[in-house]
């Protein structure tokens, strides 16, 4: 039943972001969801990163059997922010390749919600499926999306930082995906030195999806966003090529649990049955008695 309502919630997403923007949507792949702030910090570009090597690997294999996945961006960057509006700048062109190309679009498609806002956020969290909360550990001052996301029975997939710890806390490890570089980790690579280069050279996987961004995606090249991961001055500032492989392989163990769907709705419920913690009710109950040291007064 609870996958039944999740995908009713998917359909009725879908149609509504068709009559907005005419964009088309499968609901039968699994809705893999990033909406929040553009930003560096929030890796919006290590998703894509990912998506570009899915992309890779089905130009070299049309046959090859992965699971059908919708990734759907959405969020606004500053209005200065550069680096910001070239990340959006290579989802809307990687969107635009893969929609010129059907057999690829049936296995894996792109969205770049034009206008992110509250009336959409109300839409796209019932039909999420999977959350993407991938700041690097150590940087993510705590938002509440993700919480959002796991009161409608999308499953967390993020480092262990911000409120994912907290969730994790709740729900038990095996009810989220977690991946990546701890905090103390990252402070420890910075001690001695962040060098991307060292990944690349060693990596195949990054240097496939490297060569792809030189090459471009609907006529535009993106060796841009190589150098900045690879060359400029203070290369990849939030290591999305040292999580690189740990954020492809802790998919690869989603996949697998998503092709038992009694299961993961299981992790599903567990989400949506855990979520109480993080009502607002409970936080503010809290900070009376702890915090402010205040007593309840009848009116």
């Amino acid at each position: 039943r609870l996958g039944e309502i999740k995908y009713q919630n998917k359909v009725y997403f879908s149609q509504k972001i068709a009559q907005k923007t005419g964009i088309i949507l499968n609901p039968n792949s699994r809705f893999d969801v990033q909406v929040k702030r553009i930003h560096e910090y929030k890796r919006q570009l290590l998703n894509v990163l990912r998506i570009v090597y899915l992309l890779t690997l089905l130009e070299e294999n049309p046959n090859l059997d992965i699971t059908p996945q919708t990734f759907i961006f959405g969020g606004k960057a500053a209005p200065g922010y550069f680096r910001a509006k070239q990340i959006i700048e290579l989802i809307t062109y990687l969107a635009a390749e893969i929609n010129q190309r059907p057999q690829i679009k049936e296995k894996i498609d792109v969205v770049y919600l034009p206008d992110y806002n509250v009336s959409i956020a109300e839409m796209i969290f019932p039909a999420s499926e999977v959350s993407q909360q991938i700041s690097l550990a150590g940087k993510e001052a705590s938002g509440t999306g993700n919480m959002k996301f796991m009161i409608n029975g999308a499953l967390t997939f993020g480092t262990l930082d911000g409120a994912n710890i907290e969730i994790s806390e709740e729900i038990g490890l095996d009810n989220i995906f977690i991946f990546g570089l701890t905090a103390n980790e990252v402070k420890k690579i910075d001690q001695r030195g962040y060098n991307p280069y060292d990944y690349y050279a060693s990596n195949p996987r990054i240097i496939k999806v490297i060569d792809r961004l030189n090459y471009g995606f609907n006529g535009k090249s993106f060796d841009h966003i190589s150098r900045y991961l690879l060359t400029d001055y203070d290369p990849d500032p939030f290591k999305c090529l040292a999580d690189f492989d740990a954020y492809l392989d802790a998919h690869l163990k989603m996949d697998q649990i998503y092709q038992d769907q009694y299961r993961w709705n299981q992790k599903s419920l567990i989400n949506i049955a855990n979520a109480g913690y993080f009502s607002s009710d409970r936080a503010i109950y809290e900070y009376c008695e702890n915090i402010w040291h205040i007593k309840k007064v009848k009116l």
